[in-house]
């Protein structure tokens, strides 16, 4: 099917909001809203507030980019007005947000399936942290329901275990703690119906955190990732089946950790990935040809076929 820029109408580019991830969603919004200017695309950047609503129905809008990260944009929230409203837009639906954003419920999900992920708890009072301990130290804890590593530290031992739930704690009141794997840190970029190639990210911090994602200038990404193309061909469809089992659809990411024995684990699925300078979808796409402008375009274009 040949698209032109006129078939996608008027679009607004949802970005901002009010979540813990304002600030990257901003970053983002406003680089593909960029993008698809450049593609002659007859788009609006939407700095989201609690009247997104109004705005949408009274500017006459024909579809929506989500580029909200975090509560209201990747958890079903916006996903569930845009419906109502009868808007296309790109990404999940509201159950793949809602599922993907919430960490422990979609490894509750993983779990149950038979898909690997490595083991955790829920931090709901002090009785909690005795049977997280019972995983082994080191433990990552993290807030179940933010993103870009916001909230996310390491315990080696009880007494930082307490200090990192009550630091996770003042992002979420669920607090998710989850065996810690040593290993290579790889991420699976989806987009439509395929996983590109693999980027394997290398660090001097403890672990991927916000400030490497984001800020600092020290951290590798490696494509090729280095693995046997037999193992890179595993774990893309290892993505693929996770990104199926959430119920996620259109584009995103799928976090997977490869421990020292060559076993993968999924950590978490991102329903509404960073389209930053330091993002991992756009770097993957640039792999294969796709360059940033035209990987917006081809993400919009999901909108133009029924769901």
């Amino acid at each position: 099917m040949t698209v032109s820029a006129n078939d996608f109408g008027r679009v607004a580019v949802l970005m901002g909001g009010w979540a813990a991830e304002r600030e990257v969603s901003l970053v983002s919004g406003r680089a593909v809203l960029d993008g698809l200017l450049r593609r002659g695309v007859d788009a609006h950047g939407i700095d989201v507030g609690r009247d997104v609503i109004e705005v949408l129905t009274d500017r006459g809008f024909d579809r929506v980019f989500n580029v909200l990260h975090g509560r209201g944009g990747e958890d079903g929230v916006i996903q569930g007005a845009l419906e109502i409203l009868g808007l296309p837009y790109t990404g999940s639906g509201v159950m793949g947000s809602a599922i993907a954003m919430d960490k422990y419920r979609t490894k509750l999900l993983l779990q149950a399936l038979g898909l690997p992920t490595p083991g955790f708890a829920l931090i709901e009072d002090d009785a909690d942290l005795a049977a997280a301990a019972e995983l082994g130290f080191p433990l990552m804890v993290k807030p179940a329901l933010e993103g870009s590593s916001i909230g996310m530290s390491r315990a080696d031992d009880a007494d930082q275990l307490r200090a990192a739930c009550a630091r996770a704690a003042e992002y979420d009141s669920h607090v998710m703690v989850e065996r810690w794997i040593t290993g290579g840190e790889y991420t699976a970029a989806v987009l439509g119906r395929e996983a590109l190639p693999l980027i394997r990210l290398e660090t001097p911090h403890a672990f991927y955190d916000y400030d490497a994602k984001y800020h600092a200038d020290d951290t590798r990404y490696l494509i090729p990732c280095g693995l046997d193309q037999t193992v890179e061909a595993e774990l893309q469809a290892l993505a693929l089946r996770t990104f199926d089992a959430v119920g996620a659809r259109g584009w995103g990411r799928v976090d997977i950790l490869m421990d020292e024995e060559g076993q993968p684990w999924v950590i978490e699925v991102n329903t509404v990935p960073g389209m930053t300078g330091h993002s991992l979808v756009p770097m993957a796409a640039k792999a294969v040809g796709i360059d940033f402008d035209e990987l917006g375009w081809r993400i919009l274009a999901q909108t133009l076929v029924a769901r």
